[in-house]
């Protein structure tokens, strides 16, 4: 889990503030947010880790410890400078690939990303809008539930910011270091090191799909390594999921965020394995095979 928050929430793109990121993140730390509880079901280890946080994070629990790897207190605001300098966006980026080699040192042989931040929809948003080269007014959605004239002023930003910063379509760390934020960037990281390290790696909603996007145009053989939870709520979702050339298996109109659209896909993924595994062939059950009819 990739927290940090974003700048541009200066520009009125989000119902709530940054405070917000820190308090989930807080409950994550002690095993109370959505994707915590889902998680003790699906049998699955958390590790939220601090990208960028605004806020102190307080009353921290030690279920889930939180990994410091701040770069600063969130990004820039991108439609008055670039989400983050170059240096910045590749420290990111490293810090994602870096937590898929430690998880697999552990022994971990699959990994999902999530993501916690105030204002990660417009960023995401932003990067689906250059990556997909559509106007941001198609790719951009009400995000934790905006008015019709919160999600204007959230698709005007991503439009100015855009024009500002003129980032390259094919280039993706360029993306990210414009339009994007610490969470996408270390989630471009993490899809990377799943290729680096041969551990595939769960696509969650929109904002992980905008990163794996990211990530395929950094090196296109890492999106061989990634699977999709499912396609969300969000516009850009079936698009970018297609960008990158998965399918995903769960269309269940999700909106949450946090991986829990990734770790929905966990039992299913148990379940088709041990079919795969288990389950006796025609042969093994003397029926003759099905033969194509047509």
């Amino acid at each position: 889990m990739f927290c940090a928050d974003n700048g541009v929430v200066e520009e009125g793109v989000s119902q709530t503030g940054q405070e917000v990121t820190a308090a989930v993140v807080s409950n994550m730390t002690r095993g109370r947010s959505c994707s915590c509880l889902m998680a003790v079901k699906a049998e699955t280890d958390v590790f939220p880790i601090d990208m960028g946080i605004a806020c102190e994070v307080e009353h921290r629990g030690e279920l889930h410890p939180l990994t410091e790897r701040k770069i600063r207190r969130g990004t820039s605001n991108f439609t008055k400078a670039a989400a983050m300098t170059r240096q910045e966006v590749l420290t990111a980026i490293l810090t994602g690939i870096d937590a898929v080699r430690v998880l697999k040192e552990q022994g971990y042989r699959l990994s999902a990303v999530g993501e916690m931040g105030i204002g990660n929809t417009t960023t995401s948003s932003a990067v689906a809008s250059v990556l997909l080269q559509k106007d941001p007014e198609l790719v951009t959605g009400a995000g934790a539930g905006l008015d019709s004239a919160g999600l204007k002023r959230k698709t005007e930003a991503i439009r100015r910011g855009i024009g500002l910063h003129h980032p390259d379509p094919m280039d993706g760390m360029e993306v990210l270091q414009k339009v994007g934020g610490f969470d996408l960037a270390a989630m471009a990281g993490a899809f990377l090191g799943g290729a680096i390290y041969h551990v595939p790696v769960v696509i969650d909603g929109v904002i992980a799909a905008a990163a794996a996007a990211a990530a395929g145009r950094i090196a296109p053989a890492a999106t061989d390594y990634m699977l999709a939870a499912h396609v969300s709520a969000e516009p850009a979702s079936i698009w970018l999921l297609d960008l990158i050339g998965v399918t995903p298996a769960i269309q269940a109109g999700l909106r949450l965020g946090e991986g829990t659209g990734a770790l929905a896909l966990f039992p299913l993924l148990d379940m088709a394995l041990s079919i795969y595994r288990d389950m006796d062939t025609f042969a093994e059950m003397e029926i003759e095979e099905y033969k194509p009819l047509v």
